[in-house]
């Protein structure tokens, strides 16, 4: 129960500052959003977009699964949450550009490079949505035979972000898009441990530091 009481506290808060303290904003959003960017991240409790970023409620439009995944195009229009959403974001509400968060010590890339067995006769829906990432893996297993478990999820991480932007290319409504020039398209990775940020750079084909960390280590 004090779980629901800090969530309630939590929400009296929020009340005040956006309500009383500030009600110009929900005033504003009452009518519609209006966000310039779509974020894609993670499901993660520790990886909370808006609280990393320092964004306001309407500043970015959030989607959050687990490992921050995009599925390829999809033609047999079944329930694809992930792929309405970004339809949503590019079509409707026009936005400018999408970044896709990874970060680091991501559970669901751990469960990829794992691959644990799902119980006989139920259905395993976590091993299915890590498919949409097996080629990264594959990749880190192809290139990173010998190295440490820890290097090779850290690889993988960054290497799902990848497919995911790729996949977002492949989406009719954002080539449209891009096509067009008004939608970038962005990968970057939290570092969790060194409180970084890293962005993916097409030019070094990797990820650089675009906010470093305060300190060389955390205790």
């Amino acid at each position: 129960m004090r779980d629901i009481e800090r969530f309630i506290d939590g929400f009296q808060r929020f009340q005040y500052q956006y309500y009383e303290a500030a009600p110009s904003l929900y005033r504003n959003l009452r009518d519609g959003q209006h966000p310039s960017t779509l974020l894609i991240g993670c499901c993660d409790s520790r990886v909370d977009p808006a609280m990393l970023l320092g964004c306001d409620p309407g500043d970015i439009f959030t989607v959050r699964n687990v490992a921050n995944l995009v599925p390829p195009a999809d033609r047999d229009q079944g329930h694809h949450g992930v792929l309405a959403a970004i339809q949503f974001a590019v079509d409707q509400l026009k936005v400018g550009r999408i970044i896709v968060l990874g970060h680091a010590h991501c559970g669901g890339i751990r469960a990829l490079m794992e691959r644990p067995a799902g119980a006989a006769g139920e259905p395993d829906y976590l091993n299915r949505w890590m498919d949409i990432a097996e080629p990264a893996r594959q990749r880190v297993l192809n290139q990173m035979p010998d190295a440490p478990d820890a290097e090779r999820r850290r690889a993988c991480e960054q290497a799902s972000i990848l497919i995911s932007l790729r996949n977002l290319e492949s989406l009719p409504c954002v080539r449209r898009a891009l096509e067009a020039g008004t939608l970038t398209l962005h990968g970057w990775y939290f570092d969790l441990v060194a409180g970084a940020l890293l962005a993916y750079s097409q030019r070094a084909d990797g990820f650089l530091p675009i906010v470093c960390p305060l300190f060389t280590e955390l205790a």
